[in-house]
């Protein structure tokens, strides 16, 4: 079988942003288990990953015109040197510092890790575009990359809880950061032709899309992501650790270990049905109508899961094993029906853009999905202070009805050429 052109580049692509993937998933776990052992409330853990996502609006807006002017490769190559750089100097953290001088401190480093993160995610995703052959292949290319990096992220959440518990936290972040090393300098070794190296003439106004579909796809995808990430970040770990640990050194050992394996296979499970979206959608049937249709119905579908989980954790005198087994049920329930929603609209941001402004586009998208993030984000540690899992849940539906509103103003490319 003779391989599309591109293919090598894809695959080189493809396996630096699973490299990169592993050790943000792993990282975030650590950040989040090490600190709440210390003793961290939950608005004290949200702000632990305010500048981390602040870094990913900032980011996306301005990697999308930096990709345009000198090329996706320089690009992926800073991605990945800006997280060797976090997990060194995360190495360096000192508890004696104070709660204080230790949430500011992780709050810079997890800053510079997210401009790292979306540096490397703009340029796998773009790369797609433009590598991807004609004649269905992009749903396809991005399905797999998209969810062959969520399995992997999910990995890493198991394998940052398992670091933790078995080896402590500077060991495991210095050891994250030898094993990145090594792969940064494979890909700079082995990355083929076939990506753009930029064009001079970029301008960074630029950015702003005047597509009127980019403009509410990416208004979409950040109350879609913001309605993860409210009991994502920290309600779900937090809720879970309450249930799960007696206070012990054994016990919280174990917890650290149950909850890592969750949130593993709720991100495994997420990656693996994004990419067998196609295959669910039965894409390569579909016209652009169906799956703008498509988009429609399954976000209606998502916003049921919230709504009845947060009913059941509310109406429930206790936390009881029934209802942490119906609570993590409807969880990946969620993860699955959430999973096909984000693989439409990572179709779909491709797309509706155009081939030689790519870049800006998926730039302009991806600030809207790191918005959505940090929303998500502050909420989670706040909804969880102020009401627990019931509140991190139907703020999840409410935002979920904000990402509808968003698809339902999608018009078919050739219809938004017509009006224009």
């Amino acid at each position: 079988m003779t391989r599309p052109a591109g293919f090598s580049a894809y695959m080189v692509v493809t396996a630096a942003y699973w490299a990169f993937m592993l050790t943000d998933g792993a990282l975030r776990m650590l950040v989040l288990l090490h600190f709440h052992t210390l003793g961290f409330s939950p608005v004290q853990l949200a702000y632990l990953f305010v500048l981390y996502e602040i870094a990913g609006v900032v980011t996306n807006l301005s990697a999308g015109w930096i990709a345009a002017r000198f090329g996706l490769t320089a690009t992926l190559y800073a991605g990945l040197t800006l997280q060797i750089v976090a997990l060194l100097a995360l190495a360096q953290l000192d508890p004696a510092w104070g709660i204080t001088a230790s949430v500011v401190f992780v709050m810079l480093v997890q800053g510079l890790s997210g401009v790292a993160k979306d540096l490397a995610k703009m340029s796998a995703k773009s790369a797609v575009k433009i590598l991807a052959p004609s004649g269905g292949g992009l749903f396809r290319w991005v399905a797999i990359l998209t969810g062959s990096k969520n399995a992997v992220k999910g990995a890493g959440f198991l394998l940052g809880a398992a670091l933790l518990a078995l080896a402590g936290f500077v060991p495991a972040v210095l050891g994250m950061a030898a094993i990145l090393c090594v792969i940064l300098i494979g890909v700079m070794i082995g990355m083929p032709a076939g990506l753009p190296v930029g064009r001079k003439d970029a301008k960074f106004t630029e950015v702003w899309s005047k597509n009127r579909n980019i403009n509410w796809l990416s208004f979409a995808r950040m109350f879609l992501f913001g309605a993860r990430d409210v009991w994502f970040v920290v309600g779900i770990p937090i809720y879970f650790y309450a249930v799960l640990s007696d206070g012990s050194h054994a016990g919280n050992r174990n917890a650290f270990f149950m909850i890592g394996t969750f949130m593993a296979v709720w991100t495994i499970l997420y990656g693996v049905v994004q990419g067998a979206a196609p295959r669910i959608l039965r894409a390569a049937k579909r016209s652009e109508a169906d799956m703008l249709g498509q988009s429609k119905r399954w976000v209606v579908m998502l916003g049921v899961v919230p709504v009845v989980l947060a009913l059941a954790v509310w109406v429930a005198p206790a936390p009881s094993a029934p209802l942490t087994a119906t609570v993590i049920a409807g969880l990946l329930i969620f993860g699955a029906i959430f999973a096909v929603n984000s693989s439409l609209h990572s179709y779909l941001i491709l797309h509706l853009s155009d081939a030689n402004r790519v870049t800006m586009d998926v730039g302009f998208y991806y600030m809207a999905n790191a918005a959505g993030r940090l929303i998500g984000t502050v909420l989670s540690g706040l909804s969880y202070q102020i009401g627990g899992l019931p509140l991190c849940l139907g703020a999840a539906a409410a935002m979920i009805g904000l990402s509808w509103l968003g698809v339902a103003q999608l018009r078919p490319a050739q219809t938004q050429k017509a009006r224009a």
